[in-house]
């Protein structure tokens, strides 16, 4: 299967707001912080065009069965990453294909999660969202599989992230977690 990668949509920004809000109504009191991250969240980039959300909660176990109805009533699934310290839920549109990806951490780790540090990194850095835009849509124009391209995508986003957590003075850690 071909990996779509469109140019930014303005919409996306809106589409997240949407779903954190729905997220927040559904669960109130359950996030302590939701943000819009992954390439959707970049203004100009180009990117898969499924909107990444990162909810932060006191303690993964908090996501019991109700929370996880509520979850599931708002059509978000889970699924089995591989990823410690994380639950991962997905939803798709009506006509089967994906549209959301929701990671779900602990509060104690939201200041160093990669994600976030990549995409405000990205959001400041034009030439570097530049460089990422390019490097994606090569990669979707020679790969149908979405783990190599994924794969393929790791040496630049480590280098960002290792960047970006050495400014904070952050240990350095992989970031294809596996």
């Amino acid at each position: 299967m071909a990996i779509e990668v469109a140019e930014y949509d303005p919409s996306w920004p809106q589409r997240a707001a949407q779903a954190i809000a729905e997220l927040v109504d559904a669960l109130p009191g359950m996030f302590l912080d939701v943000e819009h991250v992954g390439s959707t969240s970049v203004p100009g980039l180009a990117a898969k065009p499924v909107i990444d959300l990162m909810a932060s909660v006191a303690r993964l176990g908090d996501v019991t069965a109700d929370r996880s109805s509520a979850l599931d009533r708002l059509g978000y699934r889970p699924q089995e990453n591989g990823m410690t310290g994380r639950l991962f839920y997905y939803r798709d549109a009506v006509d089967g294909q994906r549209s959301h990806h929701l990671h779900i951490v602990t509060a104690d780790s939201w200041d160093t999660r990669n994600e976030r540090l990549f995409r405000d990194h990205l959001r400041t850095h034009p030439e570097t969202a530049a460089e990422y835009g390019e490097l994606k849509q090569r990669i979707a124009a020679e790969e149908d599989d979405g783990l190599v391209y994924t794969k393929r995508k790791t040496e630049l986003i480590q280098r960002v992230v290792d960047h970006e957590r050495t400014s904070r003075g952050l240990p350095l850690v992989p970031v294809w977690e596996e």
